[in-house]
């Protein structure tokens, strides 16, 4: 496991309340309507009249938030709503134009079924999805006020590092290359290099057994090197530019197994054309640390730790990876040790 500097949380055991809504401003008074003459009429109007004045001199029109907490509006305006913009800040966080939460901005894969996966009807999916919904709770947002930003890997640290997202929640591991640009916290899960084999595989028990045999993996990537270099040097590496055409492969016959992390496989196991079809060979041979990204020097790491801690403690951790990853579902909660802004817990 990559290695993390010391976490010091003096407020590690305080539960963080969840913020509520602040009430919306209800619209000018009406006048009650009277009998009684012009005389009557008059001061109808010019209760109406007062009301209109004092709605439109309330700072942000009266409806929109502006708590100082970084959660202001961006100064665009939401393709949601028609609202007037607020105040500009700095960060992806915004109010919601609608009159919703404040909005907040995660960054996460589209193409990773089980994790991080955008569905045809626009809807995300995946334990790194829940975990991101989970921790915005925790940070005062309603999942209805999360705008999902697409993450690649290969440009998770730029979209922290520009405020374009206010958080990273993609299959991002540790490392100390990483952890010179951008904050970690977490783990929120450890995976595991592993194997992919056909369910009713019995031969294949430890990674020699691999040798002579077809293994499929993404082209250019370390699982590749590892199987070549120390797993099975023997076995015949059979490289794609997707893991989807390497599981394909595998439920045809093609190949004999498909190697990457442990998550990966059993999210693509999980889809429903192949249920019951594969299983995990259990060799967990490297550790892979997923931690959520936060912009460097960020004030939201404790408040995010204690999230997740408690996303572990209350069962919701482990029904999001029985419900993602049923392949996956005796998996260990991870424990709380990462935070490089510094100390253990």
């Amino acid at each position: 496991m990559a290695a993390g500097r010391p976490f010091v949380d003096a407020g590690a055991d305080t539960a963080t309340a969840f913020p509520s809504t602040p009430p919306v401003p209800s619209g000018p008074p009406t006048a009650h309507k009277r009998r009684g003459g012009v005389y009557a009429a008059a001061a109808g109007a010019a209760v109406v009249l007062s009301g209109v004045l004092v709605w439109n001199l309330l700072p942000l029109g009266g409806g929109e938030k502006d708590d100082g907490g970084g959660d202001r509006v961006d100064g665009k305006p939401s393709s949601q709503g028609s609202g007037s913009p607020s105040t500009p800040s700095t960060g992806a966080s915004g109010a919601n134009p609608t009159g919703g939460g404040p909005r907040i901005t995660i960054g996460v894969k589209f193409d990773q079924p089980g994790l991080g996966f955008k569905n045809p009807d626009g809807t995300h999916a995946g334990l790194d999805v829940d975990v991101a919904t989970y921790v915005a709770r925790a940070l005062g947002h309603d999942p209805a006020d999360i705008v999902w930003k697409e993450a690649r890997s290969s440009t998770r640290e730029s979209l922290l590092v520009s405020g374009e997202v206010d958080l990273v929640v993609a299959t991002y591991t540790f490392n100390s290359q990483r952890d010179r640009k951008v904050d970690f916290v977490g783990p929120y899960f450890v995976a595991h290099q592993d194997v992919l084999l056909p369910a009713d595989d019995t031969t294949t028990q430890r990674p020699a057994d691999l040798d002579g045999r077809k293994v499929c993996t993404v082209t250019g990537s370390s699982s590749a090197l590892l199987i070549r270099t120390k797993l099975a040097p023997q076995a015949q590496v059979v490289t794609y530019d997707s893991y989807a055409r390497c599981v394909d492969d595998l439920a045809s016959g093609a190949v004999d197994a498909v190697t990457t992390d442990n998550t990966l496989l059993a999210g693509y196991a999980a889809n429903d054309a192949y249920e019951g079809r594969f299983r995990l060979a259990g060799f967990d041979v490297s550790d892979e640390p997923y931690g959520i990204g936060v912009p460097e020097g960020g004030d939201a790491k404790g408040t995010v730790r204690r999230a997740l801690q408690r996303m572990i403690d209350d069962g919701s951790w482990k029904k999001a990876v029985e419900r993602n990853l049923p392949l996956l579902k005796n998996a260990s909660p991870p424990v709380q040790q990462w935070s490089t802004s510094g100390g253990a817990s």
